[in-house]
């Protein structure tokens, strides 16, 4: 939606208030980075890049002081056991850090690590804090939702001093050689390492230690250390303690205590994921040179507008989760951790022959993973390929929500429609100018003075009539609700939160008070399960009067966005439900609100056959595709943000959270004609498919436009609407396997190196249908890649373009760059409706792109595209092919 800017008369009651915040909040200001941390300003960050720095230069000097103990290694049922021994010094100080390595069913290994004190709650805290002793561990209670079954059959192999081997995976194929001094561990595929951790001594595991402020006790040999004295002496210290950053201080009552981690992919040179982030879709290195990024990329959750193009920088979600991928190989890790995460990537090539012209070199990738604290906890994916990467980690974290079928068509929306017949006049006009759309949005504009789940009563005084026109029209209607609370006495949401103590708490355990859209708000702690329940009474149709079935919820401003707050968003110190602070969960924190909302909308319904819900979101973590659809936040009505668009949607598919789309047209600004007619042709291969605007930009629906461009608009469009079968068939395969629906040719085309780095055309689904949009100011055509030797039919005229290579595929602005590959059969409904809805009971259309050899094949799925009776078997799935046709 909306960021913390400024914007129009209707805001003047804020306009004393946030002009005393140095004017942070401006309109169609760029983003200021200088509110967001660099790694050197991140003082957890900055120590350990230290300590990557002081390793490196140490060389093969280097050894990391983390050991196994010998003899606390135990073997049971597919799960390794044993402590790490952190030496701190040379004088016999060591720490304890218990880990436990899981090999699971699905031939995933698990490496989890501990503190041994903080475990048993044995430290004491700064600031009288009350928060939790513990690391934070249960990120994996809202990350994970099965595929944690140990594999009974995995087995040691071999056990000696210096190492431990096990062998596992479902056809045995897999080992992991764990290293006992130091700590370290290969994982091989079929006798190939693939993955490495610790190889370059960088763990770390900042432990508990007192804040001495008077004479140092000495501490006996053999003892556990507790004191600061002698550890990690090679680090700068300044910045274990209390840290300050743009005027807001972090009492950081436990200390230091990030986890870091080196994971090496030998012989890999490109990865992917991590998202979100507005860079390449193969990622870039982080250690400067020409070209790449001098910053690692970071995942802490912010309210970040306007944001920049090819950054590392932060922005709205973060799923921790990356793939590596060479020739017919692909791996991947998962670094469960919900706090503020730093990664460094490294791609370090060596030639075996100096003379070789770089000809069979080998290329690895290093990465660096740094989290400010909670456990150590990594996955390893083995793959072999895409496919067994992206389902392996479904089956930890969830496939992607299926969703209603109006949710894959077009959205309508801006910041604002501003009264109910103003949603009504613009249903009318989309049907005048036979525009197709499903679904119109309403910004906070509509609601009683920003309070959620109330109607403006002069502008939105009849919001019962205004839902049934749609209704009648086969339309929905959205509505935005965020997780800041305004906070007046008499309004009842904020009255019943506070008296049932259900918000947020300061470090002081006192209800947090911050600014948001209402002014002072306070905030819904969404970890809590009564404040869940609470949640989801308020959506009752009793309760939020004048929503009906066919309303459906948008969650913003959830990292949270906090204008008054460091970095726009909660302290650190802040206080969630069980007493974790909101430093070791800030990630996490969008998606428990998006949780709530979809609870809420599931509860609803008290129908024998509830519909299926739908909430978008812009914060997410792992986990977050099982809850509905995102989107990539404030963009700007620019090229290079059209054309970012497309990398961050296919990381975000790469990271298991396909549903996602961009703000077509861009939020901030008002795009020239050619632009936005650019935008929607590329905006029909979005999953998530919405037009959306800021409250300054001029109206710019379809039918305002003007010819040519309102009807090259429409085309599109209904381009959008007659593949909604393919696109069904595809959203239910990502639901089932996790499978991207639109898919980088690294995952369709495993073995051809020269497509593993590109990112401005992709394949939908499984149906053979290739895009490259135009997103290039003035461009007529575009040079399509071909990664086989197949036919390829323009999917409008047919012409035909064959050969392994660049092709340059014409593309005048009325003309849209899609490629139909040869060998499939690509359902479809070729008549025009206003809305999906109207298209339910139309008849198929089935193209069929004939391979060499006379073949193609096909799917379709279909289903009520409402319901959950699917999971009953309620639904149809076919299989089409043709073999061996002359004619």
């Amino acid at each position: 939606m909306r960021s913390a800017v400024l914007l129009s008369s209707r805001w003047t009651a804020y306009f004393v208030f946030l002009s005393a915040l140095c004017c942070l909040f401006t309109p169609a200001v760029m983003v200021k980075t200088e509110n967001f941390k660099t790694c050197d300003q991140s003082g957890f960050c900055k120590r350990n890049r230290q300590y990557a720095t002081t390793a490196a230069e140490e060389g093969n000097r280097w050894v990391a002081p983390y050991s196994i103990a010998d003899e606390t290694i135990t073997f049971s049922g597919g799960q390794l056991q044993a402590v790490i021994v952190k030496a701190l010094d040379t004088q016999g100080q060591f720490v304890k850090l218990p880990v436990t390595i899981s090999f699971l069913q699905s031939g995933t290994a698990r490496v989890t690590v501990d503190e041994e004190k903080r475990k048993n709650g044995d430290i004491e805290l700064r600031h009288n804090s009350k928060a939790r002793k513990e690391r934070y561990n249960e990120a994996a209670d809202w990350a994970l939702v099965g595929g944690l079954e140990l594999n009974k059959d995995a087995e040691v192999i071999e056990r000696n001093k210096e190492t431990t081997t096990v062998r596992y995976g479902p056809n045995k194929e897999f080992e992991a050689v764990i290293g006992h001094s130091p700590f370290r561990m290969e994982f091989k595929r079929n006798g190939v390492t693939e993955i490495k951790l610790n190889d370059r001594g960088l763990i770390n595991v900042e432990h508990w230690r007192a804040k001495i402020e008077r004479e140092v006790k000495e501490v006996k040999e053999g003892e556990e250390a507790a004191s600061e004295e002698n550890v990690e002496g090679s680090v700068d210290d300044s910045t274990w303690w209390d840290e300050s950053f743009g005027g807001n201080t972090d009492t950081k009552p436990r200390g230091p205590e990030s986890v870091a981690l080196d994971i090496t992919f030998p012989g890999y040179s490109h990865v992917y994921g991590i998202p979100e982030h507005s860079g390449p879709l193969s990622l870039k290195t982080t250690k400067g040179g020409d070209g790449n990024y001098d910053e690692p990329y970071r995942m802490y959750n912010a309210d970040v507008f306007e944001y920049i193009v090819d950054s590392p920088m932060t922005l709205y979600g973060s799923i921790p989760f990356m793939q590596a991928h060479k020739k017919d190989s692909t791996v991947g890790v998962f670094w469960l951790n919900g706090a503020e995460t730093w990664v460094d990537v490294i791609k370090e090539t060596e030639a075996h022959n100096p003379l070789s012209l770089g000809i069979g070199s080998k290329t690895d990738t290093k990465t660096h993973w740094v989290s400010e604290g909670g456990l150590l906890d990594v996955f390893v994916f083995l793959g072999p390929t895409p496919t067994d990467v992206t389902t392996a980690y479904g089956e930890l974290t969830g496939y992607t929500q299926l969703p209603q079928d109006f949710a894959i068509a077009y959205h309508q929306c801006r910041w604002n429609y501003v009264t109910d017949d103003d949603v009504k006049d613009v249903d009318r006009k989309m049907d005048k100018f036979k525009i197709p759309y499903d679904v119109i949005w309403l910004d906070i504009e509509y609601t009683d003075g920003k309070k959620y789940f109330t109607w403006d009563p002069h502008t939105f005084a009849n919001p019962i009539g205004m839902g049934e026109q749609l209704d009648e029209h086969g339309r929905k209607l959205v509505a935005i609700i965020d997780p800041h609370i305004k906070n007046e006495g008499g309004y009842h949401v904020v009255d019943e939160m506070k008296k049932k103590d259900l918000a947020v708490h300061n470090k002081d355990g006192d209800i947090y008070e911050g600014w948001c859209w209402p002014g002072s708000s306070h905030w819904i702690d969404a970890f809590n399960p009564l404040a869940i329940k609470w949640w989801t009474g308020l959506f009752k149709y009793s309760a939020f009067k004048g929503s009906l079935s066919n309303t459906f919820i948008w969650n913003d401003m959830n990292e949270p966005s906090v204008f008054n707050g460091p970095e726009t968003t909660m302290p650190k110190d802040n206080l969630h439900h069980g007493n974790w602070e909101h430093r070791d969960l800030h990630n996490i924190n969008g998606m428990t609100f998006h949780n709530a909302t979809y609870q809420a909308l599931l509860t609803r319904e008290k129908s024998e056959a509830p519909q299926r819900p739908f909430v978008l979101t812009r914060s997410f973590f792992a986990g977050s595709q099982r809850l509905g659809a995102m989107w990539t936040g404030d963009n700007e009505a620019k090229w290079s943000h059209l054309a970012a668009s497309f990398p961050m949607v296919l990381a975000n598919g790469i990271a298991g959270f396909p549903f996602a789309g961009a703000d077509v047209g861009g939020f901030f600004g008002n795009p020239e004609k050619d632009l936005l007619t650019r935008w929607y042709q590329a905006g029909a291969f979005y999953p998530f498919f919405r037009g959306h605007a800021h409250i300054d930009t001029r109206r710019r629906e379809p039918y305002l436009i003007g010819t040519p461009y309102t009807e090259i608009i429409t085309q599109a469009l209904r381009l959008r609407y007659s593949l909604l079968p393919a696109w069904y068939t595809a959203f239910h395969e990502a639901s089932v396997n996790g499978t991207p629906i639109i898919r980088p040719h690294y995952f369709v085309y495993p073995g051809d190196e020269a497509g593993f780095a590109i990112d401005d055309q992709f394949f939908v689904g499984g149906t053979g249908l290739l895009v490259h949009p135009v997103v290039t100011e003035g461009a007529t055509s575009v040079e399509a890649y071909l990664p086989d030797d197949q036919v390829y039919y323009d999917y409008f005229t047919y012409k035909t373009y064959q050969g392994h290579g660049t092709h340059t595929v014409q593309a005048p602005l009325d003309t849209i760059p899609v490629l139909m590959q040869a060998g499939h059969i690509i359902p479809r409904k070729d008549r025009p409706r206003r809305s999906s809805d109207l298209m339910r009971y139309d008849p198929y259309t089935l193209v069929v792109t004939l391979d060499s050899a006379s073949n193609a094949q096909g799917e379709l799925y279909v289903d009520d595209g409402q319901t959950f009776e699917f999971e009953q078997g309620a639904y149809i799935h076919r299989s089409f092919s043709l073999n061996g046709a002359t004619d």
